[in-house]
């Protein structure tokens, strides 16, 4: 959400960011209902302040005995009643169409967030590590694992539709040991602190993350009302909500490891093999909440928080900016770390880091009581990301470190979680 008064002072701010993400400008519609609205509301404080002295001279009038004047002013004061009636319902028609405008518009982009059309545009940052070379042809993740007889997309297909994978064995107990991985450097070597969420949540709060109304379609709706989490930013973030928090609990940084559910409504054709893009995956979130002046340093360093998970494993990755016309509705500047998919022959999203400063703390009502003296409440800034997607850094493992007789190597940072394992042979 928006602050009304930032666009009275800055419209062609808001309209030049609408503008660089693709989007028609809107500034002119947002003042113009702005000032229906608060015309209104001006026009409404008047006839109160009337009505009130007009019913205080009734009172005097018919005390005094002046019965024609006190006739005449409840007239005046029956007639105001509905002139009332009729201005509040004009401005609560201004309010609704302004408060539905403003909850459609995404994020004000960072001013140095490149200009792009779409995910060919965005700037690599960095390279990191030397991707693999084989003696044999890489396979993708899905032959590896159907071979292995650990992944089995036929029987998870006739359980539950399309976009969903049974893994069984070794690769099941990866899933897991990738995740308890994840946890522990961020929690143990980052200062995250670890939450174990509902995965359920009520509509306000994917307003207040953003998912809400604009992307409806791409979530699952419960029979009751309820939503199933697209990720834990959602819960995650929404555990500041409406809260004033002192500034000395600042920064707060929250990590889960939860099931997401995703419909993929706009993916339609898009990874339709493998384990890419499914309706149900795992991830490891990360959440901070900072104040305004941390949030810059705060996006780099929970980058560098992601990006530790694929130098343990030995992954190769690169670091890019979105540019304008990719970065998501809530972000003001998001940083996607991509990591070499093998199989694929490119590099693949992993993780998304993105600071939305003030954008989902002004939907959710999220402040901070600053330690000055004689200074009020102020909006935190919100930062979300991955760190990282279980699910991709199993399917990049298997394509990284896959051998000719396809067998898989575990990471050295992983063979601790896999019960000393070392190398993922047929239905282990």
């Amino acid at each position: 959400m928006f602050d009304l008064k930032w666009i009275r002072e800055n419209p062609e701010a808001l309209d030049r960011s609408l503008q660089r993400r693709g989007d028609s400008p809107v500034s002119g519609r947002v003042l113009e209902l702005d000032t229906a609205r608060r015309s209104a509301q001006t026009r409404l404080q008047e006839m109160q302040e009337r009505r009130n002295a007009a019913s205080k001279q009734i009172g005097a009038a018919v005390k005094d005995g002046r019965t024609e004047e006190a006739e005449s002013l409840k007239a005046e004061v029956s007639g105001l009643k509905d002139e009332m009636e009729a201005l509040e319902a004009e401005e609560r028609t201004a309010s609704t169409a302004l408060n539905e405008l403003l909850s459609t518009l995404p994020n004000v982009l960072d001013d140095d967030v490149p200009d792009g059309a779409d995910e060919d545009d965005n700037s690599e940052l960095r390279k990191v590590g030397t991707p693999p070379t084989f003696e044999f042809e890489a396979k993708p993740h899905y032959e590896l694992g159907e071979a292995l007889g650990l992944m089995d997309f036929e029987t998870a297909g006739e359980i539950s539709g399309s976009r969903f994978v049974i893994l069984k064995g070794a690769l099941a107990r990866m899933e897991r040991a990738l995740a308890d991985f994840m946890l522990d450097v961020q929690t143990e070597d980052f200062g995250y602190t670890e939450v174990s969420p509902p995965l359920l949540v009520r509509e306000d709060v994917l307003y207040g993350t953003g998912q809400l109304p604009k992307f409806g379609d791409d979530l699952f709706r419960t029979t009751d009302g309820c939503w199933l989490i697209p990720t834990a930013e959602v819960p995650l973030t929404n555990m500041v909500a409406g809260k004033i928090l002192d500034e000395d609990e600042l920064p707060y940084r929250v990590t889960a490891h939860t099931a997401c559910f995703r419909a993929e409504a706009g993916a339609a054709g898009k990874d339709t093999r493998g384990m890419l893009r499914q309706h149900q995956f795992y991830k490891v979130e990360l959440v901070s909440i900072v104040s305004p002046d941390e949030s810059e340093a705060e996006l780099e360093r929970m980058t560098g928080c992601a990006e530790e998970i694929l130098k343990r494993l030995g992954l190769a990755y690169r670091v890019v900016v979105l540019c304008s016309g990719d970065t998501g509705f809530g972000a003001a500047k998001t940083h996607d770390l991509e990591v070499w998919m093998p199989g694929q022959d490119t590099y693949r999203e992993i993780s998304s880091v993105s600071n939305t400063r003030a954008f989902q703390a002004r939907r959710m009502n999220a402040r901070y009581r600053p330690s000055g003296e004689g200074q009020g409440p102020e909006h935190v800034h919100t930062l979300n990301g991955s760190g990282v997607a279980v699910g991709r850094a199993l399917i990049a493992v298997l394509e990284n470190y896959q051998n000719a007789d396809g067998s898989i190597t575990i990471p050295e940072a992983l063979r601790s979680y896999m019960g000393g394992l070392e190398v993922i042979h047929g239905d282990a």
